[in-house]
């Protein structure tokens, strides 16, 4: 196994163990198996051995040994394993191995192979550890299946040597992890060290260098953080002594001497051995305990730690779980001599002094920096200022601590407050009587003046209360244990908790209920809390009642009250900077206290319903007015900013009833028109005009980030559609005459204010990175929002649909709906130029540190938001421009301010001045983030198909000649290396996502890269573009070329990768064929098609396929399927099947087996091309289900003819339409077409849902579903439609993609039998062979499949034309029998067909071609009589019909159907006169086609003097046609007198075509056409002289007739023989051979009726009657 397979191997172990963790694992059968193979690699994890002398003489010798094999080594070879042995302080030997490992991986990385070296090293440790607490993690979760369970722990008895081992090997495999722990950290002194000294001596270092230097920092900090939790789980799972804990305390904490990261690591470790051995519940004794307490108070007292405060907060953690040994002391306790009071309270006191050492302050600094406030919570940031105050804080390189470290230092802190709570409640009590009693005294020397003893109180309970909130935040099922239990320790503590609350114990307290109330449960059962108590008595008078849902009620009335008469400007904005002061000190009054209680108020009313509905319902405190009102004063910014917080969280699940409360209310105040609530004064009086108290309010929201980002939260709140509301969208998301009394009605002026003044304004002034993000986010989600609520969709149906839209949407009228909704705002700032820098900028953001963000945070979701809105934009802006915007000029009352800059013809304009976005989306592709990934890929793939943007650009230094602009932005910064390989890497095909389905993130962006590429390269195909600059293709201005040291030089391009992904991806498993692994390698196909189709790559793309024998694996990979096969589970057979995706798992199947054939025909062609008889011969090979692979073994696949099974798959024709009833008025024809795809005529079935929407509201606002049971028939109807309309879609989309399949295989079929040599026999065996295959086909083919019949009968008919009648298979004996049996069944059958395709003139005319091939075959072949009787009869049995529809095809066919009616009827004269049958000319008499043929001649002239130059040569085909037939007929006596009697020659007469000058001709539009002319003469006059030869010279009036005929056009006659003879001067030039033959029937002609002597008697005769 390579280092670099070994390296994916322990990634998808990880991978496996992460989705074991998250209940996304299915199978866990291959993971055992997987981590067994490991299991030595997991024991030599820490047994790094150092570099030596031994193994560096090895080195030097030249010659190594690595796993069994040798190696000779050169000198470079050797220098850079020493160089990474000093690196990595390794043994040289176990460098070289890395360094032979990475050889690979350095290409891939675009690194050197040191540096590569050093990354694998520490991947692979990094992966093996994180595996390992993954699985020790596992094994303790009480909440894993107990199988699972057991395994892991045999696999870490295995690991831990355990198994078969002593139990003291589990402790000393922990002892390992220490010291390795305490490795790391001097290895990371070391690389500070190193770059100190760099910076000192004023070395600079390469960006490489650089680059592994922050990369060892961050692995080793991670392998640091997983060495501690291994420990953490290791105690938990009883694998260690008490002695571990011990030498933990002796040797590795008091070593501790900086406030790192690193030291914060060792917290869940410590917090794990106190659980396990200072607690009656964990795995220790209480004489151990003991020993372990006696310990950890010396040690604070006689040898204390450098980080006093660690020290301080290891004390309290283990004196809280320690005293659980002392609640209930059992009878003959161990512990002798003790007096338990005394010992208890000296527990207390070391509390308590520890607590004054700092011990809360580090646990809270602790549980605040490892889970950092990303999303800038003002209030919560107030409360740690106040409570940490001084305390010591960690550097940014916090951000380091993965997303598991802090739930599991968290976890323990619950462990933590649950023990204080329950083991020392006396002293939790004693702190809050403490602090009491300190306020007390403040207010005391406030009252006595005694201002010189002012003193500062302790804020131990608030700091605890904090604490709690950490560890319960986010865990609603820990925090249930508060609630689960009213009698419970927990319960109580809150009810205590509640009593007699100062300020800042409030706020903290408010923060602790918010946290352990998340969830609807947890949150009502927080409600059910605060509604103990709950009477409506003064503030004053309850100031030592508990904290409830009616003191909240008192405060805010108060202070609201107050707001009536008094201004609080002079309220300061923060109460506390620091402890506080007797000075700063107002209860009541106190904006931080508001604030909480706001917050905890909003977080109830986001997450539990019936809080929602209780406040809103409220009988004496009308929640909406207060808040509101209190919005209405000069109150502090951050207490409005909660407000704003407030009313947003009434709107979640909101209500349109809620939703219009709030809008009035909030535009009043806007307005400055809103009046005061209920229970309160005249409201405040303010002197301005609406418009300009609405200018001053959002002058004054837009002036702190607070304000600002609260207030713009709520406005997206509420344009949010109400859930009844969003799947239609056909209502507006306000009231529609909101503002209406003193503007102009809708939400024109809050849109103005978000993108105008805070989107494009306020964020330019925001200099905090994180306060920034936030607000740029909001706006953006409220641009979205905006965006995707309004319904396009509405103004298409309105149009279409002879449904009224204005009577069934919920808006008065569409055009209120289209002018109201702030989508036409909205569209018009997104081409303001201040909006779109803003926008711009938003998407712009360093890619380090997007990397190194998490999914959730405001850096990437504001991103995320920026390019969805991109998106949007995109999507509707033809909408916008070419519909809304001129209505709404229409419209338009000249009070909207125009604030779109009018030169912006389209969003693209834009992006052409901002070009850097395109390698940013790149980037983003590679971040690490599945969402941003694929939003990314969507708009790169929009962009990236707009030719504006791909039009050629300038070049610059350093970019390419003339290349577009897209692809000169890609290349400008040299980022196109790093794009594709973080492309490349994601197409790599992983097994497990088969198991984890479509939402396997690998899936997902490898599907998003397939996409773009498949829009891009379809977009635009004759010119390069990033997609072939991606794919690695050098690109000029209009060719591509391959860069000969490049990626795809090397086979490790993204070509290369989609080729690989293409063959690997399987298609399913063992039971079914499943629609990742289609769709994927049919996507993957696609893209490759576009290349070998395209001029432009085909020449590099198809050399490539070949090289790497691209047809010869996919064959290999292809699987032949029946009716029994399992299309994502389903047969094919299910009723569900089409209305599944299943159907669409089978759709793209036949469309990847069409690709794959086309890409066969495409390599049929280049080697029929190339002419190489070899490639001819393997080709053929490939073809017929045998491969030979470079080593010579032959490989048995499908055949050419297995590749055809997909035609017996029976798919329906046809889909019932269910019988309607309440949808029967509904034109559901205006969805058809419109859907996208390559299939045509398919449903939109977003448009289907719509109308049934819609006149779902029409008919309930009209009142016709009163009733229930009509309200249930309704939606029982309108999902039958909806089913149906699904149904047909993937029944039309199947049987196209059949299609499609099947005119590929045709093409190939016809292709290998044209071009490929074979001889004879195997050729003609190969023809039957197909023939056997496909012609039962053709019998069951439906009159509704033309296009697969045609496809059919085409092929037939190329077999057929290749087919060697004379060939000696076809002789005699048994093999020929066979044969002709066969052949003749094809005619028996096309005959048969026919009948079946009188709606299709194209099958027909191709039918009539196998005919006509197989007759005249056989008519050159030496088969006897008996095979000629059988066609005969075969004809007489198809039915006097069959030679009606001939010749009415003959007669009136389209095109050239009615030539090849003609020629099949001539075929079937000439069978038929070889049998001596009448029966075809009789048949011709009585449908009078003979009348019809010879009528025919007399418009010769005309019809060719009207036709057009490109009808003229179809014409003469035909008329060749026509005359060949009278001349078979005219060649036996029936026919001749047949034709005869049908005036023949008063045709002629009538045509004048002997008439006219031979030297001139017809006067057609052709320049053969004297040619042509006398082509025609030449028939007509064949069939005459048939006719007179046919009825014999004793036939005098047929002799009469030629003779007239000839004395009729003598002049011609005589013109043409002068013509012959060159007199005159009168060249023949290329009419020479058609001019000799009619001089020779003209001959012919004149001696057979005597002409000559005919005309002298004649002459002799006038002669002599003139002298008489």
């Amino acid at each position: 196994m390579s280092a670099l397979d070994s390296l994916e191997g322990l990634r998808g172990i990880h991978q496996d163990l992460i989705a074991l963790s998250e209940d996304r694992l299915p199978k866990v059968e291959r993971l055992w198996v997987e981590l067994e193979a490991r299991i030595e690699d997991f024991r030599r994890l820490l047994d790094k051995v150092s570099k030596n002398d031994a193994s560096r003489q090895t080195l030097s010798s030249g010659t190594i040994t690595i796993d069994d094999l040798k190696y000779s080594v050169n000198d470079e070879f050797k220098e850079s394993a020493v160089q990474l042995a000093e690196v990595l302080d390794l043994d040289e030997i176990e460098s070289a191995r890395i360094l032979l490992g990475a050889q690979e991986e350095a290409v891939l990385l675009d690194r050197s192979v040191l540096a590569t070296g050093v990354i694998h090293f520490h991947e692979n440790r990094q992966f093996l550890l994180e595996c390992l607490r993954l699985a020790l993690k596992e094994s303790t979760n009480p909440d894993r299946d107990e199988g699972i369970r057991n395994v892991l722990r045999h696999l870490i008895a295995l690991i831990l040597e355990t198994h078969d081992g002593p139990a003291r090997n589990g402790s000393l495999y922990t002892r390992k992890c220490a010291s390795a722990m305490e490795a790391v950290e001097k290895w990371l002194l070391g690389l500070a060290e190193r770059v100190q000294s760099a910076i000192i001596l004023e070395q600079t270092s390469t960006p490489e260098h650089q680059e592994i230097l922050d990369f060892e920092q961050i692995s080793l900090a991670k392998q640091h953080e997983s060495l501690a939790a291994i420990i953490t789980y290791l105690v938990k799972a009883n694998y260690t002594s008490v002695e571990d804990f011990h030498k933990l305390l002796d040797d590795h904490l008091p070593k501790l001497d900086r406030w790192t990261y690193l030291v914060v690591h060792y917290v869940p470790p410590i917090l794990a051995f106190v659980s396990q051995y200072g607690s009656p519940e964990g795995g220790g004794g209480l004489q151990e305990a003991r020993s372990l307490h006696t310990k950890i108070m010396e040690n604070r007292e006689l040898r204390p730690w450098p980080l006093r405060n660690l020290q301080a907060a290891m004390t309290c953690w283990w004196i809280a779980e320690y005293s659980g040994w002392y609640l209930d002391q059992p009878a003959g306790s161990p512990v002798q001599r003790t007096d338990p009071e005394a010992e208890a309270r000296e527990r207390s006191e070391s509390f308590i002094r520890a607590l004054a050492d700092g011990a809360f302050e580090c646990t809270l600094s602790i549980s605040s920096q490892v889970t950092p406030d990303v999303w800038f919570d003002p209030v919560k940031g107030e409360l740690m200022q106040l409570l940490l105050g001084d305390a010591p804080t960690l550097a940014p390189e916090m951000s380091l601590t993965s997303p598991y470290f802090p739930d599991l230092i968290l976890e323990h802190f619950q462990s933590f407050a649950d023990a204080f709570i329950t083991n020392m409640p006396d002293t939790l009590r004693r702190l809050k009587t403490d602090e009491d009693d300190q306020r007390r005294r403040i207010y005391s020397n406030v009252h006595t003046g005694m201002q010189n003893n002012i003193s500062e109180h302790d804020l131990h309970l608030e700091r605890f209360f904090i604490i709690v909130s950490y560890a319960f935040e986010h865990r609603i099922e820990a925090a249930q244990s508060f609630w689960s239990d009213p009698d419970s320790n927990l319960y109580g503590f809150l009810q205590w908790a509640s009593r007699r609350q100062s300020t800042p114990r409030a706020g903290a307290f408010c923060d602790m209920l918010r946290a352990i109330s998340e969830g609807e449960e947890c949150a009502t059962l927080a409600h059910r809390f605060l509604l103990d108590e709950s009477t409506t008595t003064p503030a004053r008078l309850r100031r030592s009642g508990s904290l409830n849902w009616a003191q909240i009620f008192n405060e805010l009335g108060f202070y609201t009250a107050k707001l009536r008469d008094h201004s609080v400007a002079a309220l300061p904005t923060s109460n506390y900077s620091g402890k506080p002061k007797i000075d700063e000190i107002d209860e009541h009054e106190s904006a931080l206290m508001l604030e909480c209680y706001l917050r905890l108020t909003s977080h109830l009313c986001s997450q539990s319903s019936v809080v929602r509905s209780w406040l809103l319902a409220h009988p004496t405190f009308h929640v909406v007015e207060i808040f509101i009102f209190l919005c209405n004063s000069t109150i502090p910014f951050r207490l409005r900013a909660c407000v704003f917080m407030a009313l947003e969280a009434l709107l979640t699940d909101k209500t349109d009833e809620t939703g219009t409360t709030i809008w009035v209310c909030l535009d009043q105040w806007v307005s400055a028109r809103f009046s005061s609530p209920q229970g309160l004064s005249k409201s405040v009086k303010i002197s301005n005009t609406p418009a300009r108290a609405e200018e001053f309010m959002h002058k004054t929201i837009g002036t702190t980030f607070e304000e600002c980002s609260a207030f713009v939260g709520l406005l997206v709140a509420l344009v949010t559609p109400t859930p009844e509301n969003a799947s239609l969208n056909d209502a507006l998301p306000f009231p529609e005459q909101l503002g209406s009394a003193y503007r102009m009605a809708g939400i024109e002026p809050y849109v103005n204010f978000i993108l105008g003044k805070v989107f494009a304004e306020r964020t330019r002034d925001v200099e905090d990175p994180i306060q920034l993000r936030i607000l740029r986010w909001k706006c953006l989600d409220f641009f979205a929002t905006c965006l995707s609520t309004f319904n396009e969709d509405l103004v298409i149906i309105a149009n279409t649909s002879t449904l009224s839209v204005d009577k069934a949407m919920s808006t008065s009228s569409l055009l209120a709906y289209t002018r109201l909704h702030p989508f036409a705002r909205v569209m018009e700032w997104a081409f303001n130029e201040r909006v779109l820098a803003a926008l711009f900028a938003s998407a712009h953001q360093d890619i380090t540190e997007v990397g190194n963000a998490t999914a959730d945070s405001p850096l990437v979701l504001t991103l995320l938001r920026s390019i969805d809105v991109m998106n949007l934009i995109m999507d509707l802006q033809s909408t916008y421009l070419d519909i809304v915007r001129p209505l709404l000029k229409l419209q338009s009352t000249g009070q909207s301010q125009p604030v779109l800059n009018p030169s912006l013809a389209s969003f693209e304009d834009s992006v052409a001045t901002n070009l850097s976005i395109i390698v940013d989306l790149g980037l983003y592709v590679g971040a690490g983030y599945q969402e941003l990934a694929i939003s990314s890929l969507k708009l790169l793939g929009k962009l990236s198909s707009s030719r504006k943007l791909n039009a050629q650009s300038i070049s610059g230094p350093g970019q390419r000649l003339n290349a577009n602009r897209l692809i000169a932005a890609m290349e400008k910064d040299n980022e196109i290396n790093r794009i594709t390989r973080s492309l490349v890497s994601e197409m790599r095909f992983d097994p497990r996502e088969l198991a984890q389905g479509a939402e396997a993130p690998g899936y997902s962006i490898k599907s998003a890269v397939l996409d773009f590429l498949n829009s891009c390269l379809g977009a635009i195909s004759d010119r390069p573009t990033i997609a072939h600059l991606l794919l690695g293709f050098s690109c000029n201005s209009d060719a591509l070329d391959v860069d000969p040291g490049g990626m795809f030089a090397k086979g490790m391009s993204l070509f290369h990768a989609i080729v690989r992904l293409t063959i690997e991806y399987p298609d399913g498993d063992a039971e079914s064929i499943l629609p990742l692994g289609v769709q994927i390698r049919q996507k993957g196909l696609q893209v490759l098609k576009t290349l070998f189709c395209s001029q432009l790559s085909s020449i590099y793309t198809l050399s490539e396929l070949r090289s790497q024998d691209f047809l010869s694996s996919l064959i290999l990979a292809e699987k032949s399927f029946d009716l029994s096969t399992r299309w994502n589970g389903r047969r094919l057979t299910d009723p569900e099947f089409m209305f599944t995706d299943s159907a669409y798992t089978l759709r793209q199947y036949l469309r990847r087996r069409c690709s794959l054939l086309e890409y066969a025909c495409m390599e049929v062609r280049l080697v029929a091309k190339e002419g190489a008889p070899s490639l001819k011969t393997k080709l053929l090979s490939t073809l017929l289900g045998v491969i030979t692979t470079p080593d010579g073994e032959q490989l048995t696949s499908l055949t050419i003819f297995d590749l055809l099974g997909f035609t017996e798959l029976e798919l329906p024709t046809y889909m019932q339409r269910p019988d309607l009833n309440y949808f029967a008025a509904v034109d559901f024809n205006i969805s058809d077409g419109s859907a996208t795809g390559p299939e045509e005529n398919l449903h939109n079935l977003k448009i289907v849902q719509e109308l049934v929407a819609l006149r779902h509201n029409e008919l309930r606002k009209a009142g016709q579903l009163q009733d229930p049971a009509d309200q249930h028939r309704l939606l029982t109807e309108a999902q039958e439609i909806q089913l149906y309309y699904i149904g047909d879609n993937n029944r039309h989309s199947l049987l196209f993609a059949r299609s499609e399949a099947l005119k590929a295989w045709v093409e190939l079929m016809t292709l290998t039998m044209e071009t490929c040599e074979l001889d004879q026999g195997s050729k003609t065996a190969l023809i039957l062979q197909a023939l056997q295959i496909i012609l039962p086909k053709l019998d069951r083919v439906s009159p509704d499949d033309a296009d697969e019949a045609i496809e059919i009968a085409r092929l037939i008919q190329a077999l057929m034309n290749q087919l060697d009648f004379t060939s000696s298979s076809l002789d005699k004996g048994r093999a020929g029998d066979v044969a002709n049996d066969r052949l003749f069944q094809v005619f028996r059958t096309s005959l048969r067909a026919i009948h079946a395709a009188t709606g299709n003139a194209t099958f027909r005319e191709t039918l009539y071609s196998i005919c006509y091939r197989y007759l005249t075959g056989v008519a050159e072949a030496s088969g006897g009589p008996t095979l000629r009787r059988h066609n005969t009869l075969t004809l007489k049995a198809a039915g006097e019909r069959l030679i009606d529809i001939i010749c009415d095809d003959g007669y009136n066919g389209e095109g050239t159907c009615r030539v090849s009616a003609l020629l099949l009827l001539d075929a079937v004269l000439a069978m038929a006169e070889k049998e001596n049958s009448k029966y075809v000319i009789e048949a011709l008499v009585r449908t009078n086609f003979i009348v019809v043929l010879v009528g025919n001649i007399q418009s010769i002239p005309p019809e060719l003097g009207e036709a057009g130059a490109r009808e003229v040569p179809l014409l003469l085909a035909y008329y060749d046609a026509m005359l060949s037939l009278l001349l078979r007929i005219s060649q036996s006596k029936l026919g001749a007198a047949q034709v005869m009697n049908a005036g023949l020659f008063q045709a002629v007469r009538a045509s004048e075509l002997f008439a006219i000058d031979p030297d001139i001709g017809l006067d057609i539009d052709n320049p053969d056409a004297l040619k042509k002319y006398y082509g025609l003469l030449l028939s007509v006059v064949r069939v005459i002289t048939s006719v007179v030869l046919s009825r014999g010279p004793q036939n005098d009036q047929t002799i009469d007739q030629a003779r007239i005929f000839l004395a009729e056009n003598r002049a011609g006659i005589v013109a043409i023989f002068k013509r012959q003879a060159k007199i005159g001067g009168v060249l023949a030039g290329d009419t020479g051979r058609d001019l000799d033959e009619l001089v020779e029937f003209y001959v012919l002609l004149i001696t057979m009726t005597g002409f000559l002597d005919f005309e002298e008697r004649r002459d002799t005769q006038g002669l002599a009657k003139s002298y008489t």
